[in-house]
């Protein structure tokens, strides 16, 4: 109560505010009318979710359901991004409506947010600048030693051949460096995160920011799920999952003999994504859209990349040096980041709470120093998932207190052996095309 018996300005908002049943929320799904829940709290994201910074789709495809857990993980400063959510407050979940839709089960949500508390007790997502420092001074090492390498010992075959393994290898911890400023998990401005990433993937990569923020976090805030990752929208060349074989094989969809497709995979999945299909993808992108800052970023990792190669190679070597490149590390990544994901389950939407959503569809592969630095520690692809702004050097503290949530819970937490993981890439690819043929044949 205020001064005088009068009720303050916060009491009469509670009184006054209005309370929606999940029924209700559900309905407000579609592209132009879009609602969500965060902590109970109902907000109309429909406007706001055009000038979204991690991008329109991310955010819509939560509309209708509970986004709290998603919210927490993708945002480091809550506080900041709770006064853009103001505006947008509708009102508040009824008293008699559970705190989340579609019968999720309480309390494993509840031991997730306890886990997250644990690990910020932890002080898990707090930033060892050194380890980031070294990862950094190491990309300036390798560009120093492909040009070398040409310098003193030539242009010929040999050194060539050294020199575009050691850019490749550049290139890819470059790649899973950005990742980690694109997650806002390194500096605790996000400003900094921000210019660091620019600096990374566009001028050390000559890829766009804002290509990867917009698609990457559709990933991360719906992996494996049909129409919301990209990461699955495999433009019919590749049929994923137990169900959508099906559904292609029982309408006659035959783009390509998908019961051939674990073979054609190293055909046109490692050698081309990265040289032909993401770069194509991320200069339309850049263009259609006029983000001239991210092109500029990108111009200035080919102005140096030219100035420095085609003294070597001439300007017409140089970009056959730099494709072939792109060549070796397409194949790292393709390999790195599908056998955490193609093996596991992938579905159309199923609603479910962001634990068993995230373990549905990523494992873990086994820890060794070269594990973790092959792979920039998606490794530990698990618990990246769960906390994606948690620092990748501490993911390995908070590993067994995840899987002891999932023992407790029931859940599946899968490690395996790299080699497994790759094996497991083309066994996947290779089972869900004989579910296709199957009933192509005879449904």
């Amino acid at each position: 109560m205020g001064k005088g018996g009068e009720k303050t300005e916060e009491e009469e908002f509670e009184k006054k505010v209005p309370h929606y049943t999940w029924d209700e929320i559900q309905k407000h799904n579609s592209r132009t009318d879009q609602w969500l829940v965060i902590d109970r709290k109902v907000y109309n994201i429909t406007n706001w979710a055009l000038k979204h910074p991690g991008g329109l789709r991310v955010i819509s495809h939560y509309a209708g359901e509970d986004a709290t857990d998603a919210f927490q993980a993708f945002h480091p400063d809550l506080t900041l991004v709770r006064k853009f959510l103001k505006p947008l407050l509708l009102g508040e979940l009824a008293p008699g409506e559970p705190g989340q839709d579609r019968q999720k089960k309480l309390e494993l949500i509840e031991d997730f947010r306890a886990l997250r508390k644990t690990a910020e007790d932890m002080k898990l997502f707090k930033t060892d600048l050194v380890f980031f420092s070294l990862y950094l001074g190491q990309l300036f090492l390798l560009e120093f030693l492909a040009w070398f390498t040409l310098s003193y010992f030539g242009s010929g075959w040999i050194p060539t051949l050294i020199a575009a393994f050691i850019l490749a290898t550049s290139q890819a911890q470059s790649g899973w460096l950005q990742h980690d400023f694109g997650h806002l998990s390194v500096f605790q401005k996000t400003k900094w995160n921000h210019l660091l990433h620019k600096f990374l993937i566009g001028h050390m990569k000559g890829a766009s920011g804002n290509w990867w923020n917009h698609r990457h976090f559709q990933h991360h805030a719906k992996p494996n799920i049909f129409n919301k990752d990209p990461d699955v929208n495999m433009l019919k060349v590749f049929v994923l999952g137990n169900t959508q074989p099906v559904e292609f094989g029982k309408k006659k969809i035959k783009y390509l003999p998908y019961n051939y497709q674990h073979e054609y995979f190293f055909l046109i999945g490692p050698p081309l994504l990265i040289p032909v299909y993401f770069y194509i993808q991320i200069m339309m992108t850049m263009i259609t859209r006029r983000d001239w800052v991210d092109l500029a970023w990108a111009t200035t990792y080919y102005i140096r990349y030219f100035n420095t190669y085609a003294s070597f190679y001439g300007f017409f070597g140089s970009v056959i040096f730099v494709l072939f490149v792109r060549f070796i590390e397409s194949h790292w990544f393709v390999w790195v980041t599908q056998m955490n994901h193609i093996p596991m389950e992938i579905d159309d939407e199923k609603h479910k709470d962001w634990l068993s959503m995230q373990l549905d569809s990523t494992c873990n592969i086994e820890q060794s120093f070269f594990n973790d630095w092959f792979s920039g520690h998606l490794n530990f692809q698990i618990e990246h998932h769960l906390f994606p702004t948690m620092p990748r050097h501490n993911y390995y503290k908070i590993a067994p207190l995840v899987k002891s949530l999932c023992d407790k819970h029931g859940l599946s937490y899968q490690v395996k052996p790299l080699s497994q993981g790759f094996k497991d890439i083309i066994g996947s690819l290779k089972k869900s095309g004989d579910l296709w043929l199957d009933a192509y044949l005879h449904k």
